[in-house]
C-alpha cells in the first residue's frame, strides 16, 4: 500500500480528522451570504484565537497538557515536533481562509476553499486506504479521489454567468489542485497550498478566457 498522508496517526483517528476538516465547510458556506469584511472580520478574530492557542502548548505545560489531552490523538508527527513547532492542520485553514478571503474575489474563494475541505479529505483517506500505485509523492488513487471530487465540487458551486468555460476552469483547476496537493508535503502545508494554487489559476484562466466578465 502506498502511504499518503505522511503522518502518523491510525487509519480510524485519520478518519476522525478529517470529520472534523470537513466542518471547515461552514466557511465558504456563511461567506456567501455574508460581506467580505465581515468574512475577513471573523475570520481573523477566529483564526489569532486558534494560533494563540496553538502556540501556547509549546510555551506552557498547562497548556500543552490541556491541548494534547483533547486533540493529541489527531496531531502528526510533524505537528507535535517541539523543535520546528509547527502549526496544526486546523490552524492552518484558518490562516488559510483569512488569506484567501483576502486575495480572491468571492465567486474563487468557494470553489477553491470548498476543493480544499472536501477533496483533500477524500484524497487521505481513499489514498490510505485503497492507494496501490504511486503517483509523484502519493498514491494515484488518492490524487484521483481528489480530482473527481473536486470536479463535482465545481458543478456545484457558484458561477459569474454558467458558461460552459466557467466550468472548464474550474476542472483545469482542480487538476492543477490535485498536484499541488500530491506534492505539497515537505514544501508548504497543503491547507494553504492547495487553495492558493486553485485560486490563482482560476483567476489567470478566467483573465485569458472570460477577459470581460466581470468576478465578484
Amino acid at each position: 500500500m502506498i502511504q499518503n498522508d505522511k503522518g502518523s496517526i491510525n487509519y480510524r483517528d485519520e478518519v476522525v480528522r478529517k470529520l472534523i476538516h470537513l466542518c471547515s465547510l461552514s466557511i465558504p458556506i456563511i461567506y456567501y451570504f455574508v460581506s467580505k469584511t465581515t468574512a475577513i472580520i471573523i475570520l481573523s478574530i477566529v483564526s489569532f484565537v486558534a494560533l494563540v492557542i496553538d502556540i501556547s502548548r509549546y510555551f506552557s505545560p498547562t497548556a500543552g497538557k490541556f491541548f494534547y489531552s483533547i486533540f493529541g490523538f489527531l496531531l502528526r508527527e510533524h505537528e507535535l515536533d517541539t523543535g520546528k513547532k509547527n502549526l496544526n492542520g486546523a490552524t492552518y485553514v484558518l490562516i488559510s481562509a483569512v488569506l484567501c478571503v483576502v486575495i480572491f474575489p468571492k465567486i474563487l474563494f468557494i470553489t477553491a476553499f470548498s476543493i480544499l475541505i472536501i477533496s483533500d479529505s477524500l484524497a487521505a483517506l481513499i489514498g490510505r486506504k485503497y492507494g496501490r500505485h504511486k503517483f509523484l509523492s502519493k498514491s494515484l488513487e488518492g490524487t484521483l479521489a481528489f480530482f473527481v471530487s473536486a470536479i463535482i465540487v465545481v458543478l456545484f458551486t457558484p458561477k459569474v454567468e454558467g458558461l460552459f468555460s466557467e466550468y472548464l476552469i474550474g476542472i483545469i483547476a482542480a487538476a492543477i489542485g490535485a498536484i499541488v496537493e500530491n506534492i505539497s508535503f515537505g514544501f508548504a502545508d497543503d491547507n494553504l497550498s492547495i487553495p492558493i494554487s486553485i485560486g490563482l489559476s482560476m483567476w489567470l484562466l478566467y483573465a485569458i478566457l472570460l477577459p470581460n466578465l466581470q468576478l465578484i
